[in-house]
């Protein structure tokens, strides 16, 4: 969508990505990916890993002990080969986890009009080509550091993590003369408590395939919950 394009848009559509738009989630699967294909030294990495996870899940995830952990196998290979894996990764890993009752609200709201985005807390590296299968333009993903056509092993900017999705999404709206609040109608999908600051931020936050604490708090608030498996 243009500059142009988003500066008339009437309605903001905002999707969170793992267990929102996919069944499964893309970070965890990428590392046990690597681990699968010898890359990643596989119980030591699976054990941290797990770990992390359970974190997420909790809503304790120290967000830059893993990034500092998550981007480090980016760092450590040649870009010709992280492409490679990543092209492998999305076919054999990530196709079968698309959600047609996923694709079908994003067409819509594409074929509305509205100024889609696609707002995860995974790096944009492992994320750009899952946006893509869903036809929609605009990633805030965590951005890895690149210096000299390499990645660093570092995040650029406010990881898109909690409160830093918030901070992110109007980074980026500001960017295309926009504002949270110049939208009547603001809705954002996500399953995670860990997305409760940009949720409770729109006018419409939707509860999908939700986990106990999301499910508790959008019962409370009157959310709509839906279910896309």
């Amino acid at each position: 969508m243009s500059q142009s394009a988003a500066s008339g848009a009437s309605r903001l559509s905002l999707f969170d990505l793992d267990n929102t738009l996919i069944r499964g989630d893309s970070d965890y699967g990428w590392a046990h990916f690597l681990i699968q294909h010898g890359v990643l030294d596989g119980a030591e990495y699976e054990r941290r890993n797990a770990q992390f996870f359970a974190d997420y899940k909790a809503g304790t995830l120290d967000i830059l002990a893993f990034l500092d952990f998550q981007l480090k196998p980016l760092a450590e290979h040649p870009m010709k080969d992280l492409l490679a894996w990543r092209a492998r990764f999305v076919e054999q890993e990530i196709v079968p986890l698309l959600l047609p009752a996923a694709k079908s609200v994003v067409d819509e709201r594409l074929r509305a009009g509205d100024l889609v985005a696609v707002v995860t807390a995974t790096n944009s590296f492992i994320t750009r080509p899952i946006a893509d299968l869903y036809g929609i333009e605009h990633l805030i993903a965590t951005e890895p550091e690149r210096v000299d056509g390499r990645f660093t092993g570092r995040v650029a900017g406010t990881p898109s993590f909690q409160q830093g999705k918030i901070l992110r999404v109007r980074e980026w709206l500001q960017g295309l003369g926009r504002s949270l609040e110049s939208f009547p109608e603001s809705w954002f999908y996500s399953d995670s408590r860990n997305d409760l600051p940009l949720l409770q931020a729109v006018t419409h936050p939707v509860a999908v395939d939700p986990d106990p604490t999301l499910l508790a708090h959008a019962r409370a608030y009157g959310w709509q919950t839906t279910t896309w498996r």
